[in-house]
């Protein structure tokens, strides 16, 4: 039995890093890698949640100072765990950024995008905020096709329970390929746009690694798995077991990608 799932939820840091944060980590350091920023400019991060990209910015891009904006105190609280002197943390809404016209040379985005209401008001706010010629960027998850265990949780749920397809990320949000990107940052006004694979292994050690963020409520999926009493949730923890490509040592080795895009 299923009840109806209550929005996403973001409002447990700890539960958030353990289900996705720990991969976003990997997809932070290879985008600033691709961005390929100068030292000491000054940095907003949009939609920061616990502070991933705001923390990788700090260990590999030598900032002057980073801004992280996030409407979750929770969250917040969780990034600002971190004791850099050059970061530092508001809360807000992407879409009406609390600060000036041009005060940043870039501002960037990990993971955010699909999740607030109006991305295209968000991209307009995050030009506004940055200097002439600087730089806005950011990154979604590929969950159309190759966020690979996000793909396997929501097709075996969908195998149980027809309706769980119509919560699958891939179906519900549209920026999560190159062309929607490449198209939002051009209607936006910016300029020299280009999009970008990563791919980043998740391997999980066994199949409680794998299952047991599940249950923290935080993101789609979780929240899905919440609504579902406990013979439904076993059912699925079951019909996973059994799907899951799982080596001879019970690890699960899987592929997770995301599209990133920046623009001038």
């Amino acid at each position: 039995m299923r009840v109806e799932p209550t929005p996403d939820v973001w409002a447990n840091g700890d539960a958030y890093e353990r289900f996705v944060g720990r991969w976003s980590r990997l997809v932070a350091t290879e985008f600033l890698r691709w961005l390929e920023p100068a030292p000491q400019q000054n940095w907003l991060d949009v939609g920061c949640g616990t502070g991933v990209l705001a923390r990788a910015i700090a260990v590999d891009a030598e900032p002057r100072r980073v801004v992280g904006i996030d409407p979750s105190h929770a969250f917040l609280a969780c990034a600002r765990a971190s004791s850099d002197p050059r970061v530092c943390f508001d809360v807000g809404d992407a879409r009406a950024l609390p600060y000036g016209a041009e005060r940043f040379d870039l501002v960037v985005s990990g993971l955010m995008l699909n999740f607030v209401p109006g991305p295209a008001q968000a991209l307009s706010e995050m030009r506004r905020v940055v200097r002439p010629g600087g730089l806005v960027a950011a990154y979604v998850w590929d969950y159309a096709d190759e966020m690979q265990l996000l793909h396997c949780f929501w097709d075996a749920a969908a195998d149980l329970d027809r309706v769980a397809s119509e919560l699958d990320e891939g179906r519900r949000f549209p920026l999560c390929g190159p062309e929607p990107l490449e198209r939002l940052f051009a209607n936006a006004g910016l300029t020299g746009v280009a999009v970008h694979a990563i791919e980043v292994p998740t391997r999980f050690v066994d199949f409680e690694d794998y299952w047991t963020p599940f249950l923290g409520g935080q993101g789609p999926g979780p929240t899905y798995v919440a609504s579902l009493d406990s013979r439904a949730r076993e059912a699925l923890r079951e019909r996973l077991r059994v799907r899951l490509p799982t080596a001879s040592d019970g690890s699960i080795n899987l592929m997770a990608r995301a599209w990133a895009v920046r623009g001038s």
